[in-house]
């Protein structure tokens, strides 16, 4: 990153400096003219010159601009991976908030998108087509497969420093450049006929209104040849407009935003055709941007059909357009290239994407050396975790969990902030990076493929009248009815009613999940749930504890099997002042 900044430093002070040598120049050149008029000089020659001299200033001015701005996006990209490598937050990247949906059964309970989520830790996706493609892969899981190929993906593109970065860098023009979602629209929407025939018709008759121009200009100012000539010709051409102007102009507003977005698209496409790929996967879609011809090479005629549409408003093809027929026949063009190329746009949008998503996994990867690949396989029912951990979490303690067909529930007990909710939260996070086909924190892992539910962030709501105990147990009720094999994470379950009807109404619950297929955990703190762990097969006690010392309370954040023996409520009121 250190060279980064110092180029950026570098080109910065080369931008100052074409600055400061425009300004001087202007103020020369002015000089210059005035002398050259005050003494009888050529001003045609001396303007022009001074002009030329200054439009090359500003293309000079703003390559290095562009320059400046790229190598700030990857200084930025660079800072933001040593933020997730130190502190594993990603401040400035995107929240992913429009994802956020209080009915999926486990995304706002796993801080899988907000402010400080999962998904703004993982993201470098920069168009919002790859962001919703990462987003869907935490939303569910993937076949074994998929996450197979995924893994060989991740650990190709992982060293690739550059590329990520290109990728990173590229995209933002093109995130941030327009929407993505209506070039698809636009690309895929129903062909415009146009005749053959009318295509050549109108060629022909520009290349015959340039001759009768040349002829016109070349001939004596008044013979009427060429004159009539023109007349004829141009009275043909407006023919040829007029009949066609409302095709025309749907084809050229319709296509020029969506063009705009392609034109920016191109040089993220040409970064990805120059790589090749040894992952299957990579590979296949490398191959969707090569074949049958590159993309970025198709992208690049639309560009240019764009820009010379985009050109119909300069003075010189205002005057001399009509006279070739201009934008019916650049429009005419353009509705070529969206027939030929149309259906092939969302095909390179979907690859740019799925790069974009596998890049993101492949920086968790590259930064997070104390992650590793699970196994996810079909068979057994079972998720085994060792050496567990929070990815979110720059400190925390390790923690062992296995489920099986032998041991389904663990009902975790424990006092007030010694770790229960958390370690839900570190299973079910690490399982949905499992399931994405994401490296895990853990010494290792390995579990089948799992729907999850989760009931742990379950609170009531002013304007839907739902109390908090009504809306945990309809999230319970959405769990029960996730097809097996589920993963189930329920804090303090049914904790809004009272001991009888809690014991109850838990034991049922916990064994309509068990006999359902599913397993998982459920915390309380109420120990007569503790009797469920023991009366229930396939299930076992663990828990949480603390200790006090001069007063003040310490957390292990360690899990031992058993029931926890002691509260800390007390404890924690003393310690705030309140009189108990």
């Amino acid at each position: 990153m250190g060279d980064r900044q110092i180029a950026v430093s570098q080109q910065q002070r080369k931008l100052d400096q074409i600055g400061t040598i425009r300004l001087w120049f202007v103020v020369g050149a002015i000089a210059v003219i005035w002398f050259a008029v005050a003494h009888g000089g050529n001003l045609a020659l001396w303007g022009l010159t001074a002009l030329a001299i200054l439009v090359a200033l500003f293309v000079a001015g703003d390559r290095f601009d562009r320059r400046v701005k790229t190598r700030t996006r990857a200084v930025t990209y660079y800072e933001r991976a040593l933020n997730r490598t130190r502190s594993r937050r990603n401040e400035a990247g995107e929240t992913g908030d429009r994802f956020l949906d209080p009915a999926h059964p486990y995304a706002l309970d796993l801080d899988l998108f907000g402010r400080h989520s999962l998904f703004q830790f993982l993201s470098v996706c920069r168009t919002r087509a790859g962001e919703n493609l990462l987003a869907s892969w935490l939303l569910a899981p993937a076949s074994p497969e998929a996450i197979r190929q995924r893994h060989e993906a991740i650990k190709d593109l992982a060293p690739q420093l550059d590329l990520r970065e290109d990728l990173a860098v590229l995209g933002e023009d093109f995130g941030s450049g327009g929407r993505p979602e209506a070039l698809e629209s636009w690309a895929s929407a129903d062909a415009i006929p146009i005749p053959t025939t009318i295509r050549y018709v109108a060629a022909a008759f520009s290349a015959m209104g340039l001759a009768a121009l040349a002829a016109w200009t070349y001939s004596e100012f008044l013979d009427y040849r060429p004159r009539m000539a023109m007349i004829i010709v141009g009275l043909i051409e407006g023919a040829i407009f007029f009949r066609w102007r409302n095709v025309v102009n749907q084809i050229a507003h319709s296509a020029e935003e969506p063009g705009r977005n392609l034109a920016l698209l191109r040089d993220v496409l040409a970064r990805i055709e120059r790589e090749t790929f040894t992952a299957p996967r990579l590979a296949q879609l490398h191959q969707a941007l090569t074949t049958p011809a590159a993309a970025s090479e198709a992208v690049a005629q639309i560009t240019r059909l764009v820009e010379l549409l985009e050109s119909r408003d300069n003075w010189l093809v205002r005057v001399f357009g009509p006279l070739v027929l201009w934008t019916t026949q650049v429009s005419f063009r353009a509705e070529l290239w969206r027939q030929r190329y149309g259906l092939d746009v969302k095909r390179w949008l979907d690859a740019v994407a799925e790069f974009e998503a596998l890049s993101s996994l492949a920086c968790l990867h590259y930064e997070q050396p104390d992650h590793v690949f699970p196994q996810v396989s079909v068979g057994e029912s079972s998720i085994e975790c060792h050496a567990m951990r929070h990815p979110l979490l720059p400190d925390c303690v390790a923690n062992d969990v296995t489920l099986s067909l032998a041991r389904r529930l663990l009902i975790v007990s424990g006092s007030n902030m010694s770790g229960k909710s958390t370690l839900l939260r570190t299973i079910g996070t690490n399982a949905v990076l499992a399931l994405a086909g994401a490296p895990v924190r853990a010494a290792s892992m390995r579990l089948c493929p799992l729907n999850i539910g989760a009931s742990i962030r379950t609170s009531d709501s002013l304007d839907g009248g739902v109390s908090r105990f009504y809306a945990e147990i309809l999230r319970i009720r959405q769990i029960l009815e996730l097809s097996p094999p589920g993963l189930f994470l329920l804090d303090e379950l049914l904790a809004g009613t009272n001991s009888h009807d809690r014991r109850i109404g838990a034991e049922a619950i916990l064994r309509g999940l068990v006999e359902r297929g599913s397993m998982g955990l459920a915390t309380t703190h109420d120990l007569a749930l503790s009797a469920i762990g023991e009366e229930l097969s396939q299930s076992a006690n663990v828990h949480f504890e603390d200790t006090v010392a001069d007063g003040k309370i310490h957390f292990d954040y360690q899990m031992r099997p058993g029931v926890v023996t002691r509260s800390n409520a007390l404890e924690l009121m003393r310690s705030i002042g309140l009189p108990v």
